[in-house]
């Protein structure tokens, strides 16, 4: 993942071929797959009064997420990924933070965040200032209101760039639910092994997960350790949001009050969803897909 311009993104798009484009983002995407398994959602995050900004609304409207983040008039345009994927099933991705990048404080919504069960934050949107000053905000807000806050970590650069926020957000208390992968755990550990980077950041956390592909993924609470494989897929197309529909399976749980076991299970099921197909939003039902496994 890389972050571009707005010339770079226009010269990108232009040289492309034909492909799918749909609505994204990471925290967005997480909303998308929670929504589709009947959860109650509400998603804040800037778009800009444009054709994308209009399409990006409506698309996570219709999916029953609250949304009402008022439209940037600042004359920057909506974000968007261009992503590329080889036949490998790996990808690349170009991102263009625009409009989001600019999310004021004043454009969070506090009675939202005050009744949310738990506050999901992506490191994305960490990278720029404005929005990171209103996550900043929105966490005092939940942790007044004795709200969870869970936190992904994202990509790697963003924790070579924002590591020492990160540590500090986690050695405070700030963060329930720590999101990560394989490498980012490292990262953040500051280790090249994975062993070592869970027992480094797991004491740290209340709910460590950690998402580690085709070896499944690992939760760790109080000293605990729960583990799930990866749920079985047919042919691996793109992996382009596996993380963020891991996040909505586990998130689900969660609220439901499901062991973390459980919660893996869930997290590997919708990931498994996402990556047999191109997009990051799911398309086959999530409601029975889980019904089918049982979960």
């Amino acid at each position: 993942m890389q972050l571009i311009d707005a010339e770079t993104a226009d010269f990108l798009y232009a040289e492309m071929g034909a492909g799918r484009e749909t609505s994204g983002g990471s925290a967005a995407n997480t909303l998308a797959g929670l929504a589709a398994l009947g959860k109650r959602c509400g998603f804040i995050g800037q778009v800009a009064n444009d054709q994308l900004g209009t399409i990006f609304a409506h698309d996570i409207k219709a999916l029953g997420v609250d949304y009402h983040t008022p439209v940037s008039n600042g004359g920057v345009p909506t974000a968007r990924c261009l992503v590329m994927v080889t036949p490998d099933a790996q990808r690349t991705m170009n991102t263009f933070l625009g409009a989001s990048q600019h999310l004021p404080a004043s454009a969070l919504d506090p009675e939202m965040i005050r009744g949310a069960g738990i506050l999901y934050l992506e490191g994305y949107l960490w990278d720029p200032e404005e929005p990171r000053k209103a996550m900043r905000s929105a966490i005092e807000l939940a942790r007044a209101a004795g709200r969870k806050v869970a936190f992904t970590l994202s990509d790697g650069f963003v924790i070579e760039r924002h590591r020492a926020d990160f540590m500090t957000l986690i050695e405070s208390g700030l963060i329930d639910i720590l999101f990560s992968n394989e490498a980012e755990i490292q990262a953040l550990a500051q280790v090249e092994d994975f062993e070592q980077a869970v027992a480094a950041i797991a004491p740290k956390v209340p709910i460590l997960v950690s998402t580690r592909s085709e070896k499944g993924a690992v939760a760790v609470a109080g000293g605990k350790r729960h583990e799930a494989p990866a749920a079985p897929v047919d042919e691996v197309i793109d992996t382009t949001g596996a993380g963020d529909l891991f996040a909505a399976g586990f998130l689900a749980g969660i609220v439901e009050g499901k062991n973390l076991t459980t919660c893996l299970h869930l997290g590997a099921l919708c990931a498994a969803e996402i990556i047999s197909h191109y997009g990051a939003r799911p398309e086959a039902d999530l409601k029975e897909l889980r019904a089918r496994s049982g979960l």
